[in-house]
């Protein structure tokens, strides 16, 4: 594993400066190092000189012309850091001695490890970068629908990560308390409909308040979430995924989208119905051609599975997806009861950003009917 480490340091200037009265005082510096240097054209836009020196170190110096100096350093992840940290303070100290007042903001970043067996960085869903302090992988397999992954978290315990997304760890509670309502509903004898929730975490909850059934449909097992989770996230789901029914409930390994359809003509109702699927369909239903009709699809049936006054819960995506979420609600107008909505505010610790919830409630009766949708953002 021959990583790279790939280090930044950045000054914003308040006016733009002239490369010819900052890089020749900064030469020694790379000199002393060892360091050979190679000037490139830049076209006009500003000044570009790479550095090569031992131990295959590279520093790319930047002066830009509209009045930023960038500097990056790359080396293998096992040189000396000692050195490296040295190197950049010296051409951090040298560069505001030869800016002389000029600088309004240096920033420098911890270093970025690239190429690393444990990869640490999974974004938001909003596309920010993240990195995790993740330290090992515990379990990786390719489902026939998903990559599954759990990786090793020193804060966050085991992460579930499927497909580069990041699901749900044993620090996360309080997604799964969301989820089932906050703690304001009361599963006593009631029947509950699971879709997806592989990781089992749902299931644990509901099963400690006694319901009458619990019928979860986990689309694969073998190599599958709830193969990983059962065995590598046991502070989430205990042990309720060893084995497929209990006492009060059943886990169905079956693609939830038949399922529901067969409900739906058997007019089966539920008091509760948890969508817990992933954001993004692997169902195998050819009418899903897109995330939105997925969406609808699952929104739609399950609506028709729930008892007059029963209640629906799912997520949504992040806050900061506001186009997404004006997305989602147009999706709730297509829906063939109609619907309102409000919204509430969760945290879910490994998340590391606000993300929605949808709690329905059914206040109608015969064909009429009228849902209530709230939004909880974990």
């Amino acid at each position: 594993d021959m990583a790279l480490r790939h280090y930044t340091l950045d000054f914003s200037l308040s006016a733009a400066v002239d490369s010819a009265s900052t890089v020749p005082g900064l030469l020694s510096i790379f000199h002393e190092q060892e360091m050979t240097e190679t000037v490139h054209d830049t076209n006009g836009h500003g000044y570009l000189a790479t550095f090569v020196g031992k131990n295959g170190r590279l520093v790319i110096l930047r002066v830009h012309s509209h009045g930023l100096v960038t500097i990056d350093l790359q080396c293998y992840e096992d040189d000396n850091i000692a050195q490296l940290d040295n190197l950049l303070n010296a051409l951090e100290k040298k560069l505001k001695v030869l800016l002389n007042g000029n600088v309004t903001r240096v920033k420098r970043l911890p270093a970025l490890i690239r190429g690393a067996k444990v990869d640490r960085y999974w974004p938001t869903a909003d596309g920010r970068l993240i990195e995790y302090d993740i330290d090992r992988v515990v379990y990786e397999e390719d489902s026939a629908y998903q990559n599954i992954k759990i990786l090793h978290s020193q804060q966050f315990g085991n992460i579930l990560v499927l497909n580069g997304d990041v699901n749900l760890a044993e620090s996360d509670l309080a997604y799964t308390q969301a989820i089932i309502g906050g703690g304001k509903e009361n599963y006593a004898g009631k029947e509950v409909l699971i879709l997806g929730g592989g990781d089992g975490g749902i299931l644990a909850e509901v099963v400690k308040q006694k319901p009458k059934m619990i019928t979860m449909v986990e689309i694969s097992f073998m190599g599958s979430v709830i193969d990983g989770c059962r065995t590598h996230m046991r502070k989430t789901c205990g042990n309720i995924l060893d084995n497929l029914k209990g006492d009060c409930y059943q886990i169905l390994v079956e693609d939830c989208v038949p399922v529901l359809k067969k409900y739906v003509k058997e007019g089966r109702m539920f008091d509760y119905v948890i969508n817990d699927l992933t954001a993004v369909p692997i169902s195998t239903e050819p009418e899903e051609d897109s995330t939105w009709e997925f969406l609808r699809l699952i929104l739609d049936l399950s609506i028709k599975v729930l008892h007059p006054a029963g209640k629906y819960f799912t997520q949504g995506n992040s806050v900061n997806l506001t186009e997404a979420l004006s997305l989602y609600e147009e999706q709730l107008e297509k829906l063939s009861c109609p619907v309102d909505f409000s919204k509430e505010v969760v945290c879910v610790p490994s998340y590391l950003e606000l993300y929605p919830f949808i709690i329905s409630n059914n206040f109608g009766h015969g064909h009429v009917c009228k849902y209530k949708i709230q939004v909880l953002i974990n």
